[in-house]
């Protein structure tokens, strides 16, 4: 393997603990914004609603549950799920691409959230510290 591969290849736990952070972070401001009505000028989701203020309850549940790393695949398979509904039941009739319906952050919620379930929750975890499986609690390889 050359140099440059050797050391990404190392920093990949790092890199998927950075990314899983941000999402989850973005993720949890959209449910925040949507239930409290902070970050953002948008109308708050009226509680019981169905299905703006359960999806707003998973946002912040399931972005501050991957942020942290605990619990990660779970709740990033909720997200996950709940971002390919919204997609499929809110933006897909208005056309057929993400880009002329309005519904890229769904898609890509989405698919960034199904990525973290297959790769797990990198470095910087609580899953490491509280738990998870034997893979999760390992320590990233270091030089």
């Amino acid at each position: 393997m050359n140099p440059l591969a050797n050391r990404l290849q190392q920093a990949q736990p790092y890199a998927l603990g950075l990314f899983r952070i941000v999402i989850g972070l973005l993720f949890a401001c959209h449910g925040a914004a949507s239930l409290f009505g902070v970050l953002g000028d948008g109308p708050t989701a009226t509680a019981g609603t169905w299905p703006g203020w359960y999806a707003a309850v998973i946002q912040l549940g399931a972005g501050a549950l991957v942020l942290l790393g605990l619990g990660t695949r779970s709740a990033a398979f909720l997200a996950s799920g709940s971002m390919a509904y919204a997609y499929f039941s809110v933006h897909q009739s208005e056309g057929l691409f993400p880009l002329e319906n309005n519904g890229e952050a769904s898609a890509l919620f989405c698919w960034a959230f199904l990525l973290i379930v297959f790769t797990g929750p990198g470095a910087f975890a609580l899953d490491r510290v509280f738990g998870g499986t034997r893979e999760e609690r390992r320590e990233p390889v270091t030089a």
